[in-house]
């Protein structure tokens, strides 16, 4: 079972260095970690951020002017597409 808060806080924590506003997904990947393969994981639930921008990214809605903006429709879409 996935832990919605745990993974929360691992996108933001992976999100917040960006530079806001944030106006595509190329604008968020300096401030990953480990770039496009920054794992997210919570229970039976993984996903790098590549994937999670090709799985889930039809829910972005660019720019993004906070990190909480875009982490919260990063899980609904996740919710939505059935991953979580």
């Amino acid at each position: 079972m996935v832990d919605k808060d745990d993974l929360e806080e691992q996108l933001t924590e992976a999100f917040e260095g960006a530079d806001y506003p944030v106006n595509s997904p190329m604008d968020l990947v300096p401030a990953l970690p480990e770039g496009p393969e920054t794992e997210f994981s919570s229970g039976d639930f993984s996903m790098t951020a590549m994937e999670l921008n090709t799985q889930a990214g039809g829910q972005q809605d660019f720019p993004y002017e906070s990190v909480e903006e875009l982490v919260n429709d990063i899980l609904e879409g996740l919710e939505d597409e059935g991953y979580i």
